[in-house]
């Protein structure tokens, strides 16, 4: 079975160097499975700053160029702020396959952040399985979510 059946959009990647391997390990995954995707960095695990790759992601999906972005740092919090300064991203912490499906399916998140350091890769695959897969649940939810924008 494909991680990901919907595969219109390329799915936009970024780390520091702190995600580096596991970004590393994905795209190896995208690849063997003929997932679009596109790498916003970093190219190495020399050490660098996350927010000069969580920029670009984050507007990649909110132009619409990507659908949906993965960030990985170390511990996952810093990215995710980052790729949350733009408003049209919705970019979600995830450590287990239970908060990934609720962060798709009642916050619609367009992100999905991982802490590169406190997983392994199958534990971030089984993540980024339920993250890929689970769809919006809309009503209430809808709601919500669009009052999270600010201005």
């Amino acid at each position: 079975m494909s991680l990901f059946a919907n595969s219109e959009k390329p799915i936009g990647i970024g780390s520091d160097h702190a995600g580096f391997d596991r970004k590393q390990h994905l795209i190896k995954m995208f690849e063997e499975q003929g997932i679009p995707y596109k790498d916003f960095g970093t190219y190495s695990s020399e050490s660098t700053d996350y927010p000069d790759y969580a920029h670009p992601l984050a507007l990649a999906v909110e132009n619409g160029e990507c659908y949906p972005g993965v960030a990985i740092c170390a511990s996952g919090n810093g990215i995710n702020m980052t790729v949350n300064k733009h408003q049209g991203v919705r970019g979600a912490l995830c450590w287990t396959p239970e908060i990934a499906y609720y962060a798709r399916a009642h916050n619609n998140a367009n992100i999905l952040s991982l802490p590169g350091r406190f997983l392994n890769d199958e534990e971030i695959y089984e993540i980024l399985v339920t993250f890929l897969n689970t769809p919006f649940e809309g009503g209430r939810h809808e709601r919500r979510v669009n009052k999270i924008p600010c201005g």
